[in-house]
């Protein structure tokens, strides 16, 4: 049997070598932009959120654009300012309240009496703590290389983030339509309306998203107020807005916010209303997931419940909780995207000639 010899030239070694050396150099230099590249997103999320609001103020008589985004600005920063102003005093008292009690139930559990009680009588849990703080080394736990330069670091972070958003929001407002034009003229010109229209639908997607998520937000911190309150729970809301605030965060938020409040239940009102709030919100994290969630996306972005499931858990599975955030987003692009295909694929078949029999 002959023997094949496949040889390769160096040229061609060398081109897939160097494919791969770039591949490998552009995951490595977006695992390192991981952070920005998040605050981006966000961004661009927060400028198709406000474009429309925008295009409204210029259609109304501001034609500048830069003076309608500042305008834009200005009454959002007066709404929140006005949310701030009706719900921030009762926030305050209401963690300062909270705060004023945490001594209360410490007591309570070295002295095991009153709700807490049990874990002392039972379990013997501030000894078992005491030894276990006793075998810890403290001065690395609590040191300036510790704890204060995380905390530091995560206040810095936060306000860097906040404030480099802001700015992305906007020249991104400023400079958006610019860029979609100077992107459409690289387009041959018969081609370029079809582009436009595609540009359009994965727009109307994204604000549909952007506007789908604030839905459920706002739903999760009004239902959460008026179950709190219902049971007597105190903090009801700030531990409301907090709900509506996490909730933002696809998969992970209404987790983290079910697990403190159904915390505060149980140390402010015991061990019934602590469980009935538990399990409240494990039923209505079921309905937002399965229900909600889809019902609302399919309804502003135009994707089917079931798409929109598997999709958001794809997502999360393969980048975490920004993997879930921008997964409806660009399954909706994807869908835009190919159903586009199939119209052009039809538009350009011919029709099957009849033959006369």
């Amino acid at each position: 049997m002959d023997e094949r010899i496949v040889r390769f030239r160096a040229r061609t070694v060398l081109a897939v070598l160097g494919i791969v050396l770039a591949v490998a150099a552009l995951l490595q230099v977006i695992w390192l932009a991981r952070q920005v590249l998040t605050w981006i997103v966000i961004a661009l999320f927060f400028a198709v959120a406000l474009d429309p609001f925008v295009n409204f103020l210029m259609r109304r008589g501001i034609r500048r654009r830069g003076l309608a985004i500042g305008v834009t600005y200005l009454l959002l920063a007066i709404g929140i300012g006005g949310l701030g102003a009706t719900f921030i005093p009762t926030l305050v008292s209401e963690v300062n309240n909270f705060i004023d009690a945490v001594p209360g139930y410490v007591e309570d559990l070295t002295e095991g009496r009153g709700r807490l009680g049990f874990l002392e009588t039972d379990y013997h849990l501030v000894e078992r703590v005491r030894e276990a703080v006793e075998g810890t080394d403290l001065s690395r736990i609590l040191g300036v290389s510790g704890t204060a330069v995380a905390v530091t670091k995560g206040i810095v972070t936060v306000i860097v983030a906040a404030v480099t958003i802001i700015f992305l929001t906007f020249f991104m407002l400023l400079e958006g339509p610019r860029w979609v034009e100077r992107g459409l003229s690289l387009v041959p010109d018969e081609k370029r309306p079809r582009w436009r229209r595609i540009g359009l639908e994965i727009y109307a997607t994204v604000g549909g998203f952007v506007a789908g998520a604030l839905t459920i937000a706002t739903v999760a911190g009004i239902t959460s107020a008026i179950v709190l309150s219902v049971l007597g729970v105190s903090y009801a809301i700030a531990l409301a807005l907090l709900v509506a605030f996490l909730d933002l965060i696809p998969l992970a938020g209404a987790t983290i916010a079910a697990v403190i409040v159904s915390t505060v239940a149980f140390l402010d009102s015991g061990l019934t209303i602590g469980l009935v709030v538990l399990v409240w919100f494990v039923v209505y994290q079921q309905v937002e997931n399965h229900l909600l969630y889809p019902v609302v996306y399919s309804r502003t972005v135009a994707l089917s419940p079931l798409l929109i499931l598997i999709a958001v858990l794809i997502g999360g599975s393969l980048a975490g909780i920004l993997g879930a955030l921008a997964a409806i987003p660009i399954a909706g692009t994807i869908q835009v995207l190919f159903l586009d295909w199939l119209r052009s694929r039809r538009e350009t078949e011919e029709p099957i000639a009849e033959v006369p029999l």
